[in-house]
């Protein structure tokens, strides 16, 4: 599975009502950080495949969830299952770091 995309309109629907863990990437297109860590999780996507779903959302053009959630600094990830936030991981961190967080956390 390829990472989604995900706003503050269907954030709800896509994030809060899914059925298994979601991974949420908070992020903007002038981080650096945020872009370094993009690769990696397109790959823990695709290796996971079913077991985990991950979405992006841009920060900048949703301020309401990130508000919501407190994110403060960006890349910040928080996985969700059963409409609650499960675990939250803040900062750029290698493939494998971030991989073992997720299967940790699912």
């Amino acid at each position: 599975m390829a990472v989604g995309k995900v706003s503050d309109a269907d954030f709800e629907a896509e994030v809060l009502k899914a059925t298994g863990p979601v991974v949420v990437d908070f992020w903007a297109e002038w981080c650096g950080p945020c872009r370094m860590i993009g690769p990696a999780l397109d790959e823990i996507s695709a290796s996971m495949g079913d077991k985990v779903t991950i979405l992006k959302l841009n920060v900048d053009e949703n301020p309401k969830t990130a508000s919501k959630y407190g994110v403060m600094s960006i890349p910040t990830l928080m996985i969700f299952k059963g409409g609650e936030m499960a675990s939250r991981q803040v900062g750029a961190a290698p493939k494998q770091k971030l991989q073992q967080w997720i299967t940790a956390a699912v």
